[in-house]
């Protein structure tokens, strides 16, 4: 007898899903309509970096899309003002209807008009998608009323019908939940995909929050940012990036982060740095102050203390990977280990420095990385807790299943930080592992070694030369998720005033010539897309708005989109943020305004004509499989395949 082909095994499976012709025939036509829909809206953002905040509004009002379509349903029926209230009502409905009730300004009219009002905004927002797509995204207890109310057939007296079923939700007393659902699901079908290009971790207070909320959308796909590699390597149980994570969450005062959203026993390091600090003011370790500590607050004298120890700590750890591995290239950043810690000096480029902070009694000046055997303990039990964090884990988890170094995506290629290149435009060769990698090469092989960092076997030697590399993609110069020549934590954190220009943090060569629309069409065509019709879409370097910087460069080629949805930068950007937007008929930018909930929304790119899931990567899909399901149609005919399904 024959070995079947691996077409005719992969027919055969297919013939187990789809039993019967008829069954294959339905799917095929299935298939095929939903390729004629217009395709779904996709947001990129980037650079979330903590502000749960922030982002949960920028997502509740679809970045500006959904007053959009209530303007577009009732523009020539309502005021402005009454557009307004009602898109402030679907972005946050239990918040304003509690307030409306405890002022007694809600009626059952008001209800009645309310209810009518959304279900003409659902109907219009949920017109590109089927019914199966649209149920997936109904709350679960009004599924059926839902779908009845979006889906009443031509034959039906429609304002008759929408006034009983109303009347009898006022009727019933769920019409407050009810009015609650149906925004629920305009917000839902508001948003198709999510693109997240980087850095969802560090700075602001509640990173936690924000991975729990994306992990609730279908759609969502990450692009690792330098701030994510960090955490993703705290996870795989790099020190130095356990110590880097600790410390910056510190120096913005988010507790909340870690011990509140993951559970981290920052205890042991309390104590620590109280016994060892506790005559030392620590002035320069004072944490900024964006946002306050919902949980647990803690005197910030000691969390100075704290911030002390770990950045220490910290200084020593990176060391000793700098030392280890030459291959990295970094020994002119090695400069802790050359302070005259007896003096209180640096001596680098015929300079000497005087150190801002003198006080150093956890350091050793014959062996200055050499942790002391408390600070040994303190991070094997910052390493643990680390480990044994479940929602961490569930988030890093997240990460890497739905996350990658780049992505390319319908046209347009997605990555965080940079494309390594020389000063001439060429791809610079970077080496991993005793081969040298390129563009798109350097990349994959980059992503391999993030993979083998988390799920390669624990402290294997394999496994720690990965997660060791996890550091060097967070501060490397070569790392295409960091983009500079060199991190100044060193310099930043113990030199003065007079070390301004050591401090300088010089940006690759990548962010001036990805200005120029030649090489942002090598960076496309490097990628397998369109030089002439395809975009990139980046963040990590803060668009300055206040300075005249704009987000769309290269001639249209290029989108940064880093515009400081983290308070951090806001005082620097003049803004909070952007949303790049593609729909069916458009590429459209949102400017964010601090304190304002819609944005500022402008077409950047208008379509040639309306773009349709035929023409997007699921499209293409859709197409291999109507495909495939054809051969499994003819099969059926000419008997090649007996029908499964009618054997019964």
């Amino acid at each position: 007898m024959t070995e079947p082909t691996a077409s005719e095994k992969y027919l055969h499976l297919l013939a187990r899903e789809f039993p019967t012709a008829e069954a294959a025939a339905a799917e095929m036509i299935r298939l095929s309509a939903l390729r004629t829909l217009p395709k779904g809206t996709e947001y990129f953002f980037s650079d979330l970096h903590g502000e749960y905040e922030s982002f949960s509004r920028l997502l509740r009002s679809a970045s500006g899309m959904i007053r959009t379509k209530i303007d577009l349903v009732f523009e020539k029926s309502l005021s402005s003002a009454e557009r307004g209230r009602l898109a402030e009502l679907i972005y946050a409905p239990e918040e304003i209807l509690r307030a409306m009730v405890q002022s007694g300004e809600i009626d059952d009219e008001w209800r009645s008009i309310t209810l009518y009002r959304l279900i003409l905004v659902s109907e219009a927002v949920s017109a590109k998608y089927t019914r199966a797509e649209v149920r997936k995204k109904m709350p679960r207890a009004y599924g059926a009323i839902l779908d009845e109310l979006l889906n009443v057939t031509d034959d039906v007296d429609r304002e008759y019908y929408y006034t009983e079923l109303i009347s009898s939700i006022l009727s019933t007393g769920i019409a407050d939940d009810f009015i609650a659902a149906l925004c629920s699901m305009i917000r839902r079908l508001s948003v198709d995909r999510l693109h997240i290009i980087g850095d969802v971790f560090d700075r602001g207070p509640r990173a936690d929050r924000i991975m729990d909320e994306l992990m609730t959308y279908e759609h969502v796909d990450f692009e690792w940012g330098n701030h994510d590699i960090s955490w993703m390597g705290a996870a795989s149980g790099c020190r130095a990036l356990i110590a880097n994570v600790v410390r910056i969450a510190l120096g913005y005062n988010s507790y909340d982060v870690l011990e509140d959203g993951y559970g981290l026993n920052l205890r042991p390091l309390s104590v620590f740095a109280e016994r060892v600090y506790g005559a030392d003011p620590c002035a320069e370790f004072y944490p900024h102050t964006l946002d306050d500590v919902m949980y647990d607050t803690v005197e910030y004298s000691l969390t100075a203390k704290m911030h002390k120890a770990i950045a220490v700590i910290q200084l020593k750890l990176e060391g000793q990977l700098m030392r280890d591995h030459p291959e990295y290239g970094m020994e002119e950043r090695r400069l802790f280990e050359r302070v005259d810690f007896r003096a209180g000096t640096l001596t680098h480029g015929g300079r000497t420095y005087a150190l801002r902070d003198t006080s150093f009694p956890t350091i050793d000046p014959d062996d200055p990385l050499r942790l002391t055997k408390e600070e040994e303990d303190l991070m094997r039990i910052l390493a643990s807790s680390f480990h044994h964090s479940g929602r961490l884990n569930a988030h890093i988890r997240a990460l890497y299943a739905r996350g990658s170094m780049y992505k390319t995506v319908n046209g347009n290629l997605l990555y965080h930080g940079c494309i390594p290149l020389n000063e001439d435009g060429s791809f610079r060769e970077v080496a991993i592992d005793g081969e040298t990698f390129r563009g798109r090469a350097l990349l994959d092989r980059l992503d391999t070694v993030a993979r083998r960092a988390y799920f390669g076997e624990f402290d294997t030697p394999e496994q720690i030369a990965a997660r060791d590399y996890l550091w060097y993609l967070w501060c490397g110069p070569d790392s295409p998720l960091y983009g500079k020549d060199k991190n100044a934590f060193f310099e930043r954190t113990l030199l003065g005033d007079d070390a301004a220009e050591l401090k300088r943090e010089n940006y690759a060569p990548y962010y001036e010539l990805s200005r120029d629309p030649a090489v942002c069409g090598q960076i496309l065509a490097e990628f397998g897309l369109d030089p002439r019709r395809g975009h990139i879409v980046n963040g990590h370097v803060p668009v300055i708005r206040a300075e005249g910087q704009t987000p769309v460069r290269a001639g249209g080629r290029l989108f940064v989109i880093d515009g400081g949805i983290s308070k951090a930068y806001r005082v620097k950007t003049g803004i909070a943020g952007y949303t790049l937007i593609y729909d069916s008929h458009s590429l459209r930018l949102a400017e964010h305004t601090p304190g304002e909930i819609t944005p500022s929304v402008s077409v950047v790119e208008k379509m040639e004509r309306r773009v349709n899931v035929a023409d997007t990567d699921i499209g293409e899909e859709l197409a291999t499989r109507i495909a495939d399901l054809s051969v499994l149609l003819a099969a059926y005919r000419s008997g090649e395949i007996k029908e499964p399904g009618s054997y019964n």
